[in-house]
């Protein structure tokens, strides 16, 4: 008997690990920032916008946010010769900072050259912040982009209702339980603790907030 509840605590820690590993990998940080542009779509009075003008922007923040960073950082680390927990590790994360923020900062570079509205490239500029923290952290201390890409998503909606005066609460509600599965399932594959977590969190609300309404 004793044997036999053995062998169901192991097949239960197995197949958390395995669920934590694809939601790790599934929903990525540099997924976010596309995410955020599908919410100011469609949660505030610039759904009313011209159709060709949302697919600019969100062609632009996919091209600059998503596909080319995805695609250097796989150049890095096929030259290298890392694997994924490799890329992982603390140490080998600077390079994937570098240029995510170089992707970021050509993003918001576009976006003022063709003159967009402050509001819709704020965005891109309280994830620059954001990356530009988690990397500087990043010399001394593991800190989750995870969930500093979730809490980014909450202070941005928090800026974003009080500019545009809409409700949020669901989005809200959704990034907040994401951010919890996100971190525990960090937590399940011993990628960070608890304060490594927390602390990208905090942090994330805090570039949201400021990016948008400050910066």
């Amino acid at each position: 008997m004793a044997i036999r509840r053995n062998s169901k605590g192991v097949t239960a820690m197995r197949c958390m690990l395995n669920v934590s590993s694809v939601l790790a990998w599934v929903i990525k940080p540099l997924f976010f920032p596309f995410f955020a542009y599908l919410c100011l779509f469609t949660c505030t009075y610039l759904h009313v916008m011209h159709v060709t003008y949302k697919l600019t922007t969100l062609g632009i923040v996919f091209v600059y946010t998503l596909l080319l960073p995805q695609l250097g950082i796989w150049v890095v680390r096929k030259a290298k010769g890392w694997s994924v927990a490799r890329l992982a590790q603390r140490e080998s994360r600077f390079l994937p900072y570098i240029i995510t923020t170089l992707c970021y900062s050509v993003c918001y570079y576009t976006m003022y050259r063709m003159h967009f509205p402050r509001c819709i490239s704020g965005i891109i500029m309280s994830c620059l912040v954001c990356m530009v923290l988690c990397a500087i952290i990043n010399i001394r201390w593991k800190i989750s982009t995870h969930v500093a890409s979730c809490g980014l998503m909450v202070g941005g909606l928090l800026s974003l209702s009080f500019i545009f005066n809409f409700n949020p609460v669901y989005w809200l509600c959704g990034f907040i339980f994401l951010s919890g599965m996100l971190g525990t399932a960090r937590m399940i594959v011993r990628q960070h603790t608890v304060m490594e977590i927390g602390w990208g969190f905090v942090i994330g609300v805090m570039c949201g907030i400021a990016g948008i309404l400050f910066i």
